[in-house]
């Protein structure tokens, strides 16, 4: 009686459906085996970082957009993914400490009364290269590394530059104008944050270098820039 209880229950068990068991994929991992678009906005901001340029401050709105070309490549921890993106900031300001300055001729006869310059400035900010390697071997965090480039218009030249103290050529005369064009060569870290399936709050940092490439009269440029961002990010 016993074994034929037992026979009955494991033929029951065994007639049975099986349970379909579902894989939970991390977050990472669920962008990373379907690559495609990716897009949210994002705030930056940050401070000149040398020479002189510790008093510029930047802060500016935009949004980002960018494309997972390949399928994950590499092992370990540099396991990861190529992205091209660009960002185009609408809203970009920067404030710089005031002096002044005067114009002068060619001969450096007549000038004009002193003046001042600095101040804020407003633009607009596209970078329309971006060239990301998004790490994929976590799977909540997304860190990634990049370089970029990019230019800006303001609305008045930019650097200010010049003096009324010191009066040559380069300093006060007809040809000591910047420009209302720059580029933005830039070399950037930073992470997405996944909070939910195809979502993340995202963090970064770039070294943004702004000069004009002698499209002006003057170059003077700011060297090295440090900016932070963060976003938010649809992926698709």
């Amino acid at each position: 009686m016993k074994k034929w209880i037992v026979s009955s229950l494991m033929s029951a068990a065994l007639a049975m459906p099986a349970v379909a068991q579902t894989t939970i994929q991390s977050p990472v991992r669920e962008v990373a085996s379907h690559p495609g678009w990716e897009y949210g906005p994002l705030v930056q901001g940050g401070l000149g970082v040398t020479d002189n340029r510790s008093g510029y401050k930047f802060i500016m709105a935009g949004v980002h957009v960018g494309k997972v070309l390949t399928p994950e490549l590499g092992s370990g921890f540099f396991k990861g993914q190529f992205e091209f993106a660009a960002e185009l900031f609408p809203y970009w300001q920067s404030n710089v400490p005031t002096f002044q300055r005067v114009k002068c001729n060619s001969s450096l006869t007549v000038c004009s009364p002193p003046y001042t310059v600095g101040g804020t400035y407003h633009g607009a900010s596209l970078t329309p290269v971006i060239l990301r390697w998004n790490l994929t071997s976590h799977r909540r965090v997304m860190p990634w590394v990049q370089g970029a480039g990019g230019l800006i218009w303001t609305n008045h030249k930019y650097p200010p530059y010049g003096s009324a103290t010191v009066i040559n050529l380069a300093n006060a005369g007809p040809n000591s104008e910047t420009s209302v064009w720059n580029f933005t060569p830039q070399a950037g870290v930073g992470m997405h944050y996944f909070v939910k399936p195809r979502r993340s709050i995202d963090f970064g940092a770039n070294a943004v270098h702004i000069s004009n490439a002698s499209m002006g009269d003057r170059n003077p440029g700011v060297n090295v820039t440090l900016q932070f961002n963060v976003g938010y990010t649809w992926w698709k």
